[in-house]
């Protein structure tokens, strides 16, 4: 299923809506004769209303869940990226204070870090990949890090701060790696998938002497569930796809702040 998130949004988003309403109106077509016959001796189009209408009802419930919940995953996640980004930076100042050679070796670590989340960790997650080649790079700069020992009650204030936004750095990394393979379950799309065809099948049970008009309905009712799905889907996995978390905060604290001050 991840091709899906290989193809630009609109042709998914077409897709999507295309596959929906051919099963609508190939399902309207199948069934309109049988249907028919059904309803000979007595309409039952106000009891097949009734019950199209809390089915609806019920599931539209459940997919705007979904879609509230999948909208603050991916929101969540760009926000640790942002944070994680904004204890990169911060950090990277804090180590103005501290004395050559230390300095210059610190710095550089959290530069090598910066480019190899964003030039070969992101590429990663945008495959499901969770990356590990940053770790190694972040270890050393906790190595070096703290081989160093303050002699001033300056430069013990400045590592403080430093290690206070070395955590803020970690915590959110880890955070943004395990959002990496984030997104609903086998279940919850099985629910997904299955409520949406079976409310289009429900517009089948209408019996309607216009069928352009039958088919109106089906094929409003059949797009606006794909629609919906295609929202959900193309926000799931938060890094996957076109509509995803960028490493733009991250490009910035390296372009505006470690390129320059090299």
């Amino acid at each position: 299923m991840y091709w899906i998130y290989d193809i630009p949004n609109w042709l998914f988003g077409l897709l999507t809506v295309a596959v929906f309403v051919a099963f609508g109106l190939a399902g309207l077509f199948a069934t309109r004769r049988w249907v028919g016959r059904l309803h000979r001796s007595q309409s039952h189009n106000d009891i097949v209303g009734f019950y199209l209408a809390a089915v609806t009802v019920f599931y539209g419930i459940t997919l705007g869940l979904l879609a509230v919940g999948t909208w603050t995953t991916y929101s969540d996640v760009e926000r640790r990226v942002d944070h994680e980004a904004t204890a990169l930076g911060v950090l990277y100042r804090d180590l103005q204070g501290y004395p050559d050679p230390v300095r210059s070796v610190l710095q550089e670590d959290l530069r090598q870090y910066t480019r190899q989340v964003i030039d070969v960790g992101w590429p990663q997650q945008r495959q499901g990949i969770i990356p590990t080649g940053a770790s190694a790079i972040l270890s050393k700069f906790q190595t070096d890090f703290l081989q160093f020992d303050p002699t001033t009650s300056g430069e013990r204030v400045v590592q403080g701060e430093a290690y206070h936004h070395f955590d803020l750095l970690v915590e959110n990394r880890r955070a943004r790696l395990d959002s990496v393979t984030a997104g609903l379950s086998g279940p919850l799309w099985t629910l997904v998938l299955v409520g949406a065809l079976l409310s289009i099948a429900l517009t089948w049970f209408f019996a309607l002497e216009s069928l352009s008009m039958h088919c109106w309905m089906t094929i409003i009712l059949s797009a606006l569930l794909g629609l919906m799905i295609f929202l959900v889907a193309a926000m799931d996995n938060p890094f996957r796809g076109k509509i995803s978390v960028s490493p733009e905060p991250l490009e910035r604290v390296y372009e505006q702040l470690m390129k320059l001050g090299r």
